[in-house]
Parts: structure tokens; sequence; C-alpha cells
């Protein structure tokens, strides 16, 4: 396929959607879904055929706004509709081209006018299984101008001077992990997608993988060019069965269209991917014990050096990077480095996808430039926290971030920033506690999490989280002791230390950010033998009567 007849298929595309009056389009994300989406997609396609109007009933993939599901946007009027169910779809079709469904429809203004959307730009406007329709919004365009125009090193020059930073959690320059992989030797290297999301509360690379496919395939495909690879694997856990349908589809469809295989667009770049499965396991979200699931063996983490860049896949160089990472690498390349740096704050460049959970009205995917506040996330966004309650913290970065609280809500959201405030930016998680959240218990609730996922190869973690649950599971039940408080401090910092990988390093994070900014919250459970939120069952002490 060359650059003309891309671009004749996109016109094809836009040609086909122009026959149409309105596009009616469904959310078909697993929150919608889950509440009846594909009924209400079977309904509108049946009054849409029987009003005789020209309308496009089209599946997308999640749109943002969860808790609004099951959810319709109409275009080109943009009305969006929300909790949206089967019965509606004749009131819905009768009041195109007339007065929109006043009941059914909702203001989301403030919701999406802070958001600048890069990853999800396609998200709620293409069908997830139709090449076609991402071909028709610049789809692949990004990799035939990388192999016809540019070398790899070209690439690699754009992806380093956008700024572009890993967004599985550690934050290390893309670009500089590009580069490293392209000067290892080797007559054999490896594309990696890790899009193991094992934290509680996260569903950011799902959404992606499901409603946007070939972004991620596209991506992947750039950066094998760039650093000079030929095999490509995306790592996803089974529990994911809709992303594995959408990129099984996917990937057949881009072989098809010679987007992937021997001799991709004409030239000399041979490239193809295929998916792995996993079994769930919370460690093998860390880049050696993904290596070592791949290659069918238990998936546990080993030291570094040498790092997967060098020695990684079979031994051979090997790129990670997560699915967020990659879906950023097509608009980049398409609109410039510079482009994207200048958006997001001065270390933290472009956006950032979280899902928005937790004690918070508009629950949902939301894309935000680097350096906006939390505030602005919460309260704008967000909706801010319902039923009258008042915020108490916000927790970042899964079950190893840290919880932030709501007097530091002026805080700019990038990884410095938030790293110095004891807490991640992890892959992007973000729960809203408010006051009816024991923060003690918060902590206890991710140590089980961290206690329970450990693979168990190094004693810091295997043993130190299980004394942490120990001691927090104490102070919950009012039987812990100022000594113990002591202790519990020296053993988050012994494991933070010591552990072998990541999960180990950080898990003493919600423990440590609780006993910095609620440090009363535990002095009231060990000394005065009562919960403050009402969350624990303290049982009073008995008094003795004399």
């Amino acid at each position: 396929m060359t650059i003309e007849e891309l671009e004749q298929i996109a016109t094809s595309v836009r040609q086909e959607h122009e026959k149409y009056d309105y596009e009616v389009n469904v959310c078909m994300d697993l929150a919608c879904a889950s509440q009846g989406a594909d009924r209400l997609r079977e309904a509108l396609v049946k009054e849409a055929e029987a009003s005789g109007k020209k309308v496009l009933v089209r599946r997308t993939g999640c749109m943002g706004p969860c808790s609004s599901g099951p959810l319709v946007r109409v275009d080109p009027a943009e009305t969006l509709y929300r909790h949206v169910h089967s019965d509606h779809a004749e009131s819905i079709v009768a009041s195109l081209g007339g007065e929109p469904v006043a009941e059914l429809q909702c203001d989301l203004s403030d919701h999406f006018d802070k958001q600048v959307r890069v990853v999800l730009e396609n998200a709620g406007y293409i069908d997830p299984e139709k090449i076609d329709d991402y071909i028709g919004r610049d789809g692949y365009k990004a990799l035939l101008t990388a192999l016809t125009e540019m070398t790899p090193n070209g690439v690699i020059h754009r992806i380093t001077e956008s700024g572009l930073r890993g967004r599985g959690g550690g934050g290390y320059p893309t670009g500089l992990k590009w580069g490293t992989v392209s000067k290892a030797g080797g007559d054999m290297k490896y594309v990696v997608c890790n899009g193991d999301e094992g934290d509680p509360g996260a569903f950011m690379d799902r959404s992606v993988m499901e409603g946007d496919p070939h972004r991620v395939i596209e991506g992947m495909a750039i950066a094998a060019y760039a650093v000079g690879a030929s095999k490509g694997f995306i790592y996803v856990r089974a529990e994911y069965p809709v992303a594995v349908s959408r990129l099984t589809t996917a990937l057949r469809e881009a072989r098809r269209r010679g987007l992937l295989g021997n001799n991709i667009c004409g030239t000399t770049f041979n490239f193809d991917m295929e998916i792995r499965l996993g079994a769930g396991a919370f460690v093998c979200g860390e880049e050696t014990a993904l290596i070592a699931s791949i290659e069918g063996r238990r998936g546990t983490p080993k030291p570094r050096p040498p790092y997967p860049a060098v020695s990684g896949l079979w031994g051979k160089p090997t790129l990670i990077n997560n699915v967020e990472t990659y879906a950023n690498v097509a608009p980049i390349m398409r609109n410039g480095g510079k482009w994207f740096f200048n958006m997001g704050s001065e270390r933290s460049k472009g956006t950032k996808v979280f899902a928005l959970t937790g004690k918070i009205t508009n629950t949902g995917l939301v894309e935000v430039p680097m350096g906006i506040k939390l505030w602005e996330i919460i309260d704008v966004i967000g909706g801010g926290v319902p039923d009258g309650h008042k915020l108490k913290a916000v927790q970042t970065g899964g079950p190893s971030g840290g919880c932030i609280p709501a007097d530091m809500l002026d805080l700019g959201v990038s990884y410095d920033a938030l790293m110095a405030a004891g807490s991640i930016m992890g892959s992007g998680g973000m729960i809203v506690m408010d006051d009816t959240s024991c923060m003690v218990n918060v902590a206890r609730f991710f140590v089980e999490f961290c206690m329970t996922e450990s693979c168990g190869k190094c004693i810091p973690c295997r043993a130190g989280t299980a004394q942490m649950y120990t001691l927090l599971s104490r102070f919950c039940d009012g039987s812990g002791t100022m000594e113990e408080l002591e202790l519990l401090e020296e053993l988050c910092g012994t494991i933070k230390d010591t552990s072998l990988c990541g999960l180990g390093m950080t898990a003493p994070n919600p423990v440590l950010s609780t006993l910095k900014y609620f440090r009363n919250e535990y002095i009231e459970h060990i000394v005065h033998k009562r919960c403050p939120a009402g969350v624990c069952n303290i049982k009073a002490p008995v008094e003795v009567l004399a």
C-alpha cells in the first residue's frame, strides 16, 4: 500500500459517510455494554431503517463518562444522550432533524472542555473492528510516512524531541529507550506492548485496546522500524476478552491491507506481531517478569542489568512500552515532536489518560494535559464529590501509589510533582476518597493487594508486605501499639530499599503517604481505640469496675 492508496481509502470512507444525514454513535465499552448497549444499538438500527432517514448507526469504543452510560452521541449536532436504553431508540430517531430528546440530553461541556485528546482522539468516532474507519481518520498515515520518507534515526529523533516519557508508570524517556535498543547489536530484535493492566480501578489500557486497536498496532510498527525489530508481541491479560478479540480482528485486517508482514508498503521492512495472554499476575506488569511469561516461564522478575533493551526476549534486544505510550506515537509522527513538546509541564510533556473512579460524580476515562491541577480534574472534569460529602484524599498510581490529601489539590499533575508528594503517576489510576473513608483501612487494602500479588521471589517483598498487612490489621482492630507504628515505618523503609522489583519497592507508598498526611487517624486507632470514619470494627475496651 502506498500513501496515495491510503488517501484513496480515506477519501472513500469520508464519501461513504457523506451519504448519511446523521450519525448515531453508540458506546460499546464494557461499562455501557453491561447495561444493554447491544440491545440499544440493535433497536436504533431497526428504527433507523423503518424511518426512511439516512442514518448511520455506529458502535464505538469508550466515550469517557462511564457513569452516564449507556451513551449515545448524535452527529453532526454533537448531541450527547446519557442513560439511554433500547426503549429510547424510537424517540431518538424521531428527533433527528428536530429538537433533541430533552429527558436524555446531558451537558458535560465542563467535563470535556478541560480535556485534550491525543490518545483518545478517535474514542467515540470509529468502529474499532473496521480498519477503514481508522484509516478515514488518518490511520496508518504516520507509519507510511515513516517508512517512505524518514530514516529510523529520524523517527527516534522525533520521538526524543517530543519529550514523551513511558506511560506505564516509570516515566523513562521513550526516545532514550528506543535509541538504546536501536544501538544494541544482534540479528533479531523484538517489540513488546505491555497491556497487563492490573491496578485496581484502572481501565485506561483496556479502553484503548478495545476502542482503538489499530492505534496500538501502528505505534508498535513505527517503533519496530525505528529500532530494527521484525517481531512484536502484545501482552494482554486474559481477563480482557473483548480487547483480545478486537486486537485479533485488527491484526488480521492490517495483514490483509499489507500493513503487517513482509515488504510493508513496498519497502524492505518486515514486521508482524502476535498476542500473548497473561494469567492475571500483577507482577507481570514488571518488564522482566513479563518477558519470562511470554517465553512460557513463570512470571517472576530478575535483577537488572542487563536491561531488556540489551538482553530481553530470548536474550535478544527488546523494546517494551505500554499501551498508552504506543498510542501516542502516531500523532507525534503526524504532527511533529515540537507539537507534543509544547503540551504539558516542564518535565512532563503531552497528555495523560486517567481512569477517574471512586467517590466522584463523573467516573470514567479522561485525558488531560500534564501539569493540570488536581482540583481541575476532580471538581471540574469529575464534577466533585457527590451526596454532600467532603473530599478527603486522592490516590494516584494504583496500589503502588500514594494518597494525596484534599489540602494539596493545587498540585500540578506531573511525574516529579506526584513523586515529591509521596505518590507516583503510575499507569493512570486515580481514586477519589471522601470523608467516609478510613485512611488506615485504605492503606491496608492496597498492602493486602500487593501482598497477594507478590511473586515471593525476594524476602523483603514476600515477608515484608505480609508483616505490613499484619500490623495494619492490628491498627484497624484497635489492638496496635505506638511501638508497632514505629516498627511499621522502619519496615516500610527496609522493603522500599531492598526489594527486587518495582512491586516491592513501591508497595509501602500507600502506608508512607497516609502516615505523612493522616497520622492522626493512626493515633486515633491506636491510642483512642476509635475509627474516625466509622469503618473499622474496633471493639471498645471493657472497663473493669473496682
